[in-house]
C-alpha cells in the first residue's frame, strides 16, 4: 500500500513541475516570463506579458496537468486519499518546480485542477469545481486583481468542503491549499493593503 502512495507523490510532483507558462513563453514568443512582470510562472503572469490567450492556454494546461496526476493516481489504487495526495504534490511541483530551478506558479490553476480532477475522476459533487470558479469569476470581473480572487475562491471551497463534504482528506487538503494559496500570494497581499496591486488589463468591464 505504501508504494502506490510514493509512485503517486512522485508522478504529482512531476506533472506539475512541468512549467508551461515558460514553455508557451519561449517556444511562441521567445520570451522567459521570468524576467516580466512578477516573474511569476502562471496564468495570470502569462497573461500580463504574453496577452490574454497565453494566459488563458498556460491556466488551461496547469489545470490539465494536475487532473492527470489525479486520473494516474487512481490507476495505482482505488482510494481517494491516493488521488488527494496526487493533486498536493503536483501543486507543490508548481510552485516548486524542478525544472525551472524551483521558481514556478502560485497554485491557484493547480488547486482547480484538483477540484475539477476530484469531481471528474473521484465522483465528487460538481460544486466543488463550480462554487469556486464561480466567486473566482464575480471576484475578479468586479475587482480585476487576480490575487484577491484566487484568496476568495480558496476560502470559499474549504467553506464548502467543511459544510457539506464527508472526507476529511478533501477539507484538509484544501486548507492546505488555501494556506499555500495565501502564502504564495503575500507579496501581493502586501501590495493591495498599500492599494498598488496590479489589475488585469485584459479583462474589460463595460
Amino acid at each position: 500500500m505504501v508504494i502506490p502512495f510514493i509512485i503517486a507523490a512522485a508522478v504529482g510532483y512531476l506533472l506539475g513541475s512541468i512549467p508551461f507558462a515558460l514553455i508557451i513563453g519561449k517556444v511562441f514568443f521567445k520570451t522567459d516570463i521570468r524576467n516580466h512582470g512578477s516573474g511569476n510562472l502562471g496564468g495570470g503572469n502569462a497573461g500580463r506579458v504574453l496577452g490574454k490567450g497565453a494566459g488563458l492556454s498556460v491556466m488551461t494546461l496547469d489545470i490539465l496537468k494536475v487532473t492527470l496526476a489525479i486520473f494516474i493516481a487512481s490507476l495505482l489504487h482505488d482510494s481517494q486519499e491516493i488521488m488527494i495526495l496526487a493533486g498536493l504534490f503536483a501543486a507543490v511541483g508548481h510552485c516548486f518546480p524542478v525544472f525551472a530551478r524551483f521558481k514556478g506558479g502560485k497554485a491557484v490553476a493547480t488547486m482547480y485542477g484538483f477540484l475539477f480532477g476530484m469531481t471528474v475522476v473521484a465522483h465528487r459533487s460538481p460544486l466543488l469545481f463550480l462554487l469556486p470558479l464561480a466567486v473566482f469569476l464575480i471576484i475578479i470581473l468586479i475587482t480585476r486583481i487576480i490575487a484577491i480572487s484566487s484568496i476568495g475562491s480558496a476560502l470559499a471551497v474549504t467553506v464548502y468542503a467543511a459544510l457539506f463534504e464527508s472526507s476529511p482528506a478533501l477539507f484538509v487538503s484544501l486548507c492546505i491549499f488555501s494556506v499555500l494559496i495565501i502564502v504564495r500570494h503575500r507579496a501581493n497581499i502586501i501590495r493591495m493593503i498599500r492599494g498598488e496591486e496590479n489589475k488585469v488589463s485584459w479583462i474589460k468591464r463595460k
